[in-house]
């Protein structure tokens, strides 16, 4: 919606990798619409959100059935393949550097690009 509603603006969407699941749609849509928006995963591999929320509600040890449904570690999320698979160029961070490396690159090119950072 930002990237719409500012074409002239970078936009940066920031989530991890469990809320990505939720939104992996909108990939598409900014290949498609080519909006110029980067897009940085931070990928822990689990939906910590969820197990925040289990807590709250007072279940601290979900049991093994559970807990193997908060982990997105198996299969392990591609998301450089994913993020190609929709459209968008993607790349994998998995130092510091890396990182800081990757998103100077994607804030100079137009259109969307994706960056992994890998907990």
């Amino acid at each position: 919606g930002a990237a719409l509603a500012c074409p002239g603006r970078k936009v940066f969407a920031m989530e991890s990798d469990g809320a990505g699941m939720y939104t992996l749609q909108s990939l598409w849509t900014q290949a498609r619409e080519r909006l110029d928006v980067v897009t940085v995963i931070f990928a822990n591999r689990a939906y910590k959100i969820l197990r925040g929320e289990l807590k709250q509600m007072g279940i601290a040890d979900p049991g093994p059935k559970a807990a193997a449904m908060l982990d997105l570690g198996d299969p392990d999320l591609d998301w450089v393949k994913l993020a190609e698979g929709m459209g968008v160029p993607g790349s994998r961070a998995r130092r510091c550097e890396e990182f800081s490396d990757q998103l100077r690159d994607a804030i100079r090119r137009p259109g969307p690009r994706l960056i992994e950072a890998a907990l």
